[in-house]
């Protein structure tokens, strides 16, 4: 039997419905919503997971520099455990929304966290140390520990 209905090709897609509520279900408010957040993660997945640091020394000194543009003092944390140093980062960010109209009440948190550990060839004395931050530009000196001379004897 033959019909006088024009052949339509969307009709004779197997899933083609399926795909269109699909479709659909990505582009609507939660989805959609979750998904930017996927997507924002993976253009920056970890964006402040390094930061550069410099290390020098002079006949006194062993010289750390980080650069941490855009810092508070606040959120630097420095540690010494034996003969390293850890350099460490916090951020905690806090958005808050109100819609009293809508009763609407969103808050939003973010927490991320980056370090940097420095191992150098003695123990440090942390009471020795000394940090400054200017500018976005952390710069540690650590005095350098003389040892004790031994001297061989001739026989």
């Amino acid at each position: 039997m033959s019909s006088n209905v024009p052949f339509d090709p969307k009709d004779q897609e197997p899933f083609g419905n399926i795909l269109k509520q699909m479709n659909q279900f990505f582009h609507e408010r939660p989805v959609k919503g979750i998904l930017q957040t996927i997507d924002d993660f993976f253009r920056s997945p970890f964006p402040h997971m390094s930061f550069p640091i410099h290390v020098s020394e002079t006949n006194q000194h062993h010289i750390i520099k980080a650069e941490l543009p855009g810092v508070k003092k606040e959120q630097i944390q420095l540690d010494v455990l034996a003969n390293t140093l850890t350099i460490t980062v916090k951020h905690h960010e806090e958005i808050t929304e109100q819609d009293e109209k809508k009763g609407l009440y969103s808050k939003k948190q973010s927490l991320s966290s980056a370090s940097r550990t420095v191992p150098l060839p003695f123990q440090i004395n942390e009471k020795a140390v000394k940090a400054t931050y200017k500018n976005g530009l952390l710069e540690i000196l650590i005095p350098k520990q003389k040892g004790k001379k031994i001297i061989i004897d001739h026989e």
